[in-house]
């Protein structure tokens, strides 16, 4: 049963055998040479590719104008959602890079305006899908035959479309019922101009833009070129599909289930794998209506994500609101694994420090000086004081009490010091980063009268009754020995111990927003 080896579905619609899977030979050679291919993209040009910066200029450019012309003196509501909609339509008009981008602001329901957000939640899955003609053309020429010969019905619309794919419904002639993954023509021509452009852009803003130097632009670039050219490779989409779901089995993991992918239609351009049922996670009231538990859908999300990411090294790194449904049973189809990240054991042991150390702030501040955010040679007694690692609890002020002006002068200052001393963003660290904003989206729409700290600490048992004696060995550290005290944080939040056992999802997201409003009106 391949159920023994993967997290599949119980009565899938073919029984997956190693030895029978077509597609998998030269694959570890095809990811090495998709990661040799990114330097030679993304070297130091002279000049940038002139016609794809225009372009991108213009499009950007005339979406901002239209919007000042037009609607920018509407009510506050009504001129953001005219401007995240210029917006999107431009990013979508430019393609796959920047419709990425769109994705990724999407997740940002707890930084960004609502009206943004919902607009780019159509990045996910609602961008103008291609043509039938072009899609049974791309599926015929990857398959070496005509549809019918593969198919005995294909749906001629989409099920969804989104950067670089877009998905069909089918039923194999062999009377499997299926979903059919197909790239977009002429992708591939286009991510290559919109990565080298973006990465003589971002070698001109070093130094010039500080929260660009904190963010380290280029390697920024560099890694978003290595997952985006991955995506385009469907063999390699179908191989982490199966890492993922051994990861989920070797975890002892029952709720997220893996589509199976076919052991033989599978291209660089076709992906053809198991359809799971279930409802989309904004269909918040059928959801309930069927009795499912959002609290415990998205604790079985974050439990997956955190035992890949800290105990195994390989996690889904693309997770957003179009790519999981939830299936009547209450268990969780885990979709689209173009994006996984992979950690090198020095990294994955970094973010097991990051994870089970949190009462450590030395310990802390060590795990990301070996994720690469400063050099080998900080000093950590000085990033200490940089942060007030030192300062007592009580001696700290609560943001939310702060006079703008403070809050504003204060993050400016510690980033100040914290670019000296060389502070950065490292690659493994932007796409834990990128789930973990979608988690805190999706704690405010699943779950979001949650309490905040019963659910970071039901993770953190979790992790330590299930692999303490790995966590003990590999850092030191006997969790189930050491509970995870929130006493720190809760103070460092300016909570009292009534007011931080009643802290809801709800009332972070209140706090946080109070203190992007004091930033906001110190600018004015």
């Amino acid at each position: 049963m391949d159920r023994d080896r993967w997290a599949f579905s119980e009565s899938g619609p073919w029984i997956l055998d190693p030895a029978e899977i077509r597609w998998s030979n030269g694959l570890v050679a095809l990811r090495e040479s998709v990661k040799a291919e990114v330097p030679i993209l993304i070297r130091n040009r002279f000049a940038p590719p002139l016609g794809r910066c225009l372009s991108a200029g213009g499009r950007v450019g005339w979406a901002l104008v239209a919007w000042k012309l037009r609607e920018s003196r509407s009510e506050g509501s009504v001129s953001r959602a005219a401007l995240a909609r210029r917006l999107r339509e431009a990013f979508e008009s430019l393609g796959p890079a920047y419709i990425k981008v769109g994705q990724i602001l999407s997740t940002g329901a707890s930084f960004l305006p609502k009206e943004f957000v919902d607009e780019f939640k159509r990045c996910r899955d609602e961008v103008a899908p291609e043509p039938f003609d072009v899609i049974k053309s791309v599926i015929e020429e990857d398959l070496g035959r005509p549809l019918e010969e593969v198919f005995s019905s294909f749906d001629r619309d989409s099920l969804a479309a989104a950067s670089i794919a877009q998905v069909h419904a089918a039923t194999l002639i062999t009377g499997e019922r299926v979903v059919v993954k197909v790239q977009r023509a002429r992708v591939s021509e286009s991510v290559h101009h919109d990565i080298a452009a973006m990465a003589w852009i971002a070698r001109k803003l070093v130094g010039r833009i500080p929260a660009a130097a904190l963010a380290n632009l280029p390697a920024l670039v560099e890694f978003f070129a290595e997952t985006i050219l991955e995506e385009m490779d469907f063999r390699l989409e179908a191989e982490n599909m199966l890492d993922i779901a051994k990861v989920l089995r070797d975890g002892g993991q029952t709720m997220i289930v893996v589509p199976r992918p076919h052991p033989e239609l599978v291209t660089r351009r076709v992906l053809v794998m198991e359809r799971l049922e279930g409802f989309n996670c904004v269909d918040i009231e059928a959801i309930e209506r069927a009795g499912i538990d959002t609290e415990e859908v998205l604790a079985s999300l974050m439990i997956a994500f955190f035992e890949g990411a800290l105990i195994y090294g390989v996690f889904h790194g693309d997770i957003h609101g179009g790519n999981f449904l939830i299936m009547p049973d209450g268990r969780v189809a885990l979709l689209d694994y173009g994006i996984t990240g992979r950690l090198k054991e020095k990294e994955r042991i970094a973010f097991l420090r990051m994870g089970m150390l949190a009462n450590d702030r030395r310990g802390q501040l060590e795990a990301f000086r070996d994720l690469g955010a400063f050099g080998d040679d900080i000093d950590i007694d000085e990033l200490m004081r940089v942060l007030n690692v030192e300062q007592s609890d009580s001696d700290r002020k609560d943001s939310t009490k702060m006079s703008p002006q403070e809050v504003t002068s204060g993050m400016q200052e510690t980033l100040n010091e914290l670019l000296a001393l060389g502070g950065r963003l490292p690659k493994p660290l932007m796409l834990y980063l990128k789930d973990m904003i979608f988690f805190d989206s999706a704690t405010a729409e699943l779950a979001p009268d949650i309490n905040v700290f019963n659910h970071i600490t039901r993770i953190f048992g979790y992790l330590a009754e299930r692999h303490g004696a790995t966590i003990a060995e590999q850092i030191g550290v006997e969790p189930t020995l050491n509970p995870f005290d929130l006493t720190r944080l809760k103070e460092s939040m300016g909570l009292d111990e009534e007011a931080a056992e009643a802290l809801t999802h709800r009332d972070l997201v209140a706090q946080r927003k109070e203190m992007i409003e004091k930033m906001r009106r110190s600018k004015t």
